[in-house]
């Protein structure tokens, strides 16, 4: 037999091995698959035996609704306007001589007719919003009054109640925050005018405060 042909025989040999190898790996990884699937058929049933027979719970009949993000709201510059706005307010500004006591408390600016005034006290304006500063400290009311007085001009609100108390409760029975709120609300560009309140509208424990129109 001539070298070539030996050689031949070899490589077929050496192809022939190569082809067992590759059956005998084939057959070990199916016979793999085959116990691990075995495996997760006992697990089942083992489950199944120890659970018992089960129903799928029917789930609640919900409607999902497109989440809607809340429109972006300017908070910081916000908060940095009230506070700007409450340490304007200064409790030594003098306004008792811009108060007029001639048919109960009242103040105007000078642009503002007379008759305002009693049409305040008589309630010719519906009252729109009103705020209570009862139980409020001094730095407190400041800043919720400026921010009432703010807020309410920025919706066009024209006529508002500020409850400031009777000061019973206080020390010596004096209303403690009615001459500060007199003295803020002059110090506010959007306040034209003020009266003390009727008795149904809170009497000496109120102020009825007109605001100027909102420049569009």
């Amino acid at each position: 037999m001539s070298k070539r042909a030996v050689r031949d025989l070899r490589d077929l040999g050496a192809l022939r091995d190569e082809l067992r190898r590759a059956e005998a790996a084939a057959e070990a990884e199916r016979q793999r698959q085959a116990a691990e699937q075995a495996r997760r058929l006992r697990e089942q049933q083992a489950f199944a035996l120890a659970v018992g027979p089960v129903q799928p719970v029917k789930g609640p009949q919900r409607v999902l609704h497109a989440h809607q993000p809340p429109p972006p709201e300017p908070r910081q510059r916000e908060l940095d306007e009230q506070a700007a706005l409450a340490e304007a307010l200064s409790d030594e500004v003098d306004v008792e001589s811009l108060l007029l006591t001639d048919d109960g408390l009242g103040f105007r600016r000078p642009a503002i007719a007379p008759d305002v005034l009693a049409k305040l006290r008589k309630g010719h304006w519906a009252i729109q919003r009103q705020l209570d500063l009862h139980g409020l400290r001094r730095d407190e009311a400041r800043e919720s009054l400026a921010h009432f007085i703010r807020q309410a001009h920025q919706q066009s609100h024209r006529c508002v109640r500020v409850i400031h108390g009777k000061g019973h409760g206080s020390p010596g029975k004096q209303p403690v925050l009615k001459a500060k709120v007199q003295r803020w609300l002059a110090q506010r560009q959007e306040v034209i005018a003020f009266a003390q309140a009727s008795g149904p509208q809170g009497g000496a424990g109120a102020l009825i405060v007109l605001l100027a129109s909102r420049q569009r």
